[in-house]
């Protein structure tokens, strides 16, 4: 029997989008954000019964995001960012991190939720004269639309950093998932780099919430085994530390502990 913790109120309605639990709005609670309704902050507390620590990991995907743009942009020269799976604006956004260490740095984002879109557009403007931020509204699955709709913002002849943050559990099947990660980064030049981390099966209780969540008819959101997503990074040169947990990646502060969410940063030669 399906548990409905996570769905607590389903009616039709012409405003059901409002009604029913969003996933860009329950990890925005998750990570602390103010945009989500109270639907959705039930069906986070659901999930949290199952997994505490997912607080504590939207919270750690921030930060690594942020760690990972301000080297790129501050290190190793990248003046253009593709952010694929936007979701909501919070704190520290991709082009506010680029745009504090260089100015005139490109930002495109993407995303198909209309209203993660809606926010975008309000929210996520260049912070300085000479850069630029731009919207796509499109899904991870079609990832040449994606690349032709970036082209018109971004020089697809200069180094772009590409970015799939915390977003590929959306995508079912793994053979895909890694396709179009493979797609995108083959459409960008030499000096590009990969940025990208996700959630894993590294801890039952992660595991069995994912179920649970998946038994309410939401959105799955698919667990990889850390093996799976290193192979988003095949044919690419891997930063120290490798592929690690993201509280590990270069931490502002000791060395970080274990979480059930890993990533890496990978250039392209």
């Amino acid at each position: 029997m399906a548990d409905n913790r996570f769905n607590k109120s389903t009616p039709r309605l012409q405003d059901e989008y409002f009604r029913v639990p969003a996933s860009a709005r329950i990890w925005n609670y998750w990570m602390g954000g103010k945009d989500n309704y109270a639907v959705d902050r039930e069906a986070g507390d659901a999930y949290a019964e199952y997994y505490p620590p997912i607080f504590d990991l939207a919270k750690h995907g921030r930060r690594f995001l942020i760690r990972a743009v301000r080297y790129l942009a501050a290190e190793a020269g990248i003046r253009q960012f593709l952010d694929i799976g936007t979701g909501l604006p919070t704190e520290q956004n991709t082009h506010e991190v680029a745009q504090a260490a260089a100015p005139n740095s490109k930002i495109v984002y993407v995303d198909n939720d209309p209203v993660v879109l809606a926010h975008a557009r309000a929210i996520l403007t260049s912070t300085t004269s000479g850069g630029v931020t731009a919207y796509v509204d499109c899904d991870v699955h079609d990832p040449e639309t994606i690349i032709a709709e970036a082209r018109e913002t971004l020089d697809f002849a200069e180094p772009i950093a590409v970015m799939f943050m915390g977003m590929l559990g959306h995508v079912q099947d793994v053979a895909e998932m890694q396709s179009i990660v493979a797609r995108v980064v083959e459409a960008v030049p030499p000096g590009s780099y990969l940025a990208l981390w996700d959630s894993t099966d590294t801890s039952e209780a992660y595991v069995n919430a994912s179920d649970y969540y998946i038994t309410t008819g939401a959105v799955p959101y698919l667990l990889r085994s850390p093996e799976q997503i290193g192979r988003c990074f095949d044919g690419l040169d891997l930063l120290d530390p490798g592929l690690v947990p993201i509280t590990m990646w270069r931490p502002e502060v000791g060395t970080g502990t274990p979480i059930d969410g890993y990533g890496a940063v990978g250039h392209k030669p």
